[in-house]
């Protein structure tokens, strides 16, 4: 049992906390948007649920769950205690006090600015106080295992970085990087408008400094869950990962290309001209790489594990795999659906193809397949393997644990579908009411929303499953001897090779130059041009 158990508990109780807060905002939402008489249906309530969901899911849920599993996968692969352990839990208080800062704010209507946040919506200054308190946090937690690695690398010098903890470094350096532009928007531009001390904001430079932060962060949320399908899902299985250089050459791709993307998201803004979006969108195609190798290392560590168990035929393999489990059924399962949502996220940065789908149904189609499954339910699967390692206690409830990734899947398969498929037809996304008094475009899409809100039936009875599970286990479960928590092993030991992908300092160094070339032209070119600014505007 590892040492910082204590502190890798209290980060996953709130992430897991945030979860179940989320998805029941996610079922007003999928039921609101299918026009259903509900009790509380109106669009105070319903923007109100929308800015929750994605605040509480998508940056509260995923950084508290990636910082306790940080601490799980560097002090058990290191074989070393965390240094710092009061940086870890100021850091692990800051954090939290940033959350419920921001959680008041959106809960009590004073914050209805969305998860993106953009200007000239404004929201009570707690909100992005809170918000630079979490990131604030987050550095704290950065720094608790960077200190941990460099002490690891002094005591063992010349010998390889763990691969648990080469794809965590990995990830640190993408957060760190990204953050830099979030948190001068937050506390440069928002925080100083929120407090009166400046009337006006750019909303356009809120944007690029969002967007420096926000695709990265995608990556945030995504590396530590490769983590999880390189290092411990083939161990899960029964098997061995396929190869560990391969592995370590998708987390540097990462370290390059997470930064230099964001203005895919921007094709339709003014003021960053062409050729910029243009450079943005190739390296957001080239970033599809390393998904690619992952997914063929990853089946072919599954494939091991099946050979291993004496399966020869083609694909006899995928029923040796352990589908019962759902530490190894969750991560199969994201990896379906991953795919599919990395075909629609090929579309979204095509210069070209974004137009025909840009603020339609088909983007909260498209990252619910990514974050929602791929991330989310990869980090459900990794919670039923490490939380009876962590509190000494049996699994509760487990025939909820076997079929609440089965639920997930389906009802992201409902729901994501048919949100493309409206989304295509022309439904908006964000949108409260879209009946457009009767107009004949608005009926094709009825169908479609009553399909998602199926959907999102099934994905909030998939998320009490996981959350009573969870507390199931952590406060009522049976005691038992924990058992260790593995790593897989790879199928033939890297000894020296690609030994530069191990040298950090390196890979960072050409992602700064790269941050610099994407976005230090064209930031001081919109700085150079006239700028009038807006007054802010609270719809609630």
């Amino acid at each position: 049992m590892i040492g910082a158990r204590r502190l890798a508990l209290a980060n996953f109780w709130v992430a897991i906390t945030a979860f179940g807060v989320a998805a029941a905002m996610a079922l007003m939402q999928a039921l609101s948007r299918a026009d259903l008489a509900l009790p509380w249906r109106t669009p105070k309530m319903y923007y109100l649920s929308v800015t929750a969901h994605g605040v509480l899911m998508a940056l509260i849920f995923t950084t508290f769950f990636i910082m306790g599993l940080g601490y799980v996968v560097t002090e058990r692969s290191l074989d070393r205690p965390i240094k710092l352990r009061r940086v870890g839990w100021a850091s692990f208080g800051l954090a939290l006090l940033g959350t419920l800062l921001a959680a008041w704010a959106i809960l009590w209507g004073k914050a209805t600015v969305l998860y993106t946040f953009y200007p000239p919506l404004k929201a009570h200054p707690a909100f992005y106080i809170g918000a630079a308190l979490l990131v604030i946090g987050s550095w704290g937690w950065s720094w608790v295992i960077i200190h941990t690695y460099l002490t690891w690398k002094r005591e063992n010098p010349g010998a390889r970085t763990p691969l648990p903890v080469h794809g965590y470094m990995t990830t640190i350096i993408v957060w760190i990087l990204a953050t830099i532009g979030v948190a001068a928007e937050v506390v440069l531009l928002l925080i100083p408008w929120s407090l009166g001390i400046t009337e006006k904001i750019d909303p356009i430079l809120a944007r690029i400094l969002f967007w420096w932060f926000g695709h990265p962060l995608v990556y945030f949320w995504l590396l530590p869950a490769y983590v999880i399908w390189y290092t411990m899902t083939p161990r899960i299985a029964g098997g061995k990962l396929f190869s560990d250089p391969l592995a370590r050459l998708v987390f540097v791709l990462f370290i390059l290309l997470s930064t230099p993307v964001g203005f895919h998201h921007q094709f339709l803004d003014p003021g960053v001209r062409a050729g910029w979006k243009f450079f943005h969108s190739f390296n957001t195609q080239w970033i599809l790489f390393p998904s690619f190798v992952t997914a063929f290392t990853v089946i072919a560590s599954f494939e091991v594990a099946g050979r291993l168990k004496g399966k020869k035929g083609w694909f006899d393999w995928l029923g040796a795999l352990p589908w019962g489990n759902p530490a190894f059924s969750s991560v199969a399962l994201s990896m379906i659906i991953f795919a599919i949502g990395g075909f629609g996220g090929a579309i979204n940065a095509a210069y070209g193809m974004n137009a025909m789908i840009h603020n339609t149904a088909w983007v909260q189609g498209h990252f619910h397949l990514t974050v929602g499954t791929a991330v989310a339910l990869s980090f459900m699967g990794i919670a039923y393997y490490l939380l009876p390692r962590l509190t000494g206690r049996e699994l509760e409830l487990s025939l909820l644990a076997r079929i609440q990734p089965y639920l997930w899947f389906m009802g992201m398969l409902l729901f994501s579908v048919s949100n493309h498929l409206t989304g295509l037809a022309g439904m908006p996304r964000r949108i409260y009411q879209f009946d457009y008094g009767g107009s004949e475009i608005a009926d094709q899409w009825v169908a479609g929303t009553g399909i998602s809100a199926l959907g999102g039936v099934l994905l909030f009875a998939s998320a009490l499953c996981f959350v009573a599970v969870m507390f199931g286990t952590g406060f009522a479960g049976k005691k038992a001897q924990p058992q260790p928590i593995e790593f897989a092993e790879p199928l033939e030991t890297p000894n020296n090779k690609a030994q530069i992908l191990d040298k950090f300092w390196i890979w960072v160094l050409i992602a700064v130059v790269l941050i610099m070339a994407a976005y230090a032209w064209p930031i001081g070119e919109h700085l150079a041009t006239p700028r009038f600014g807006s007054r802010g505007y609270s719809p609630f």
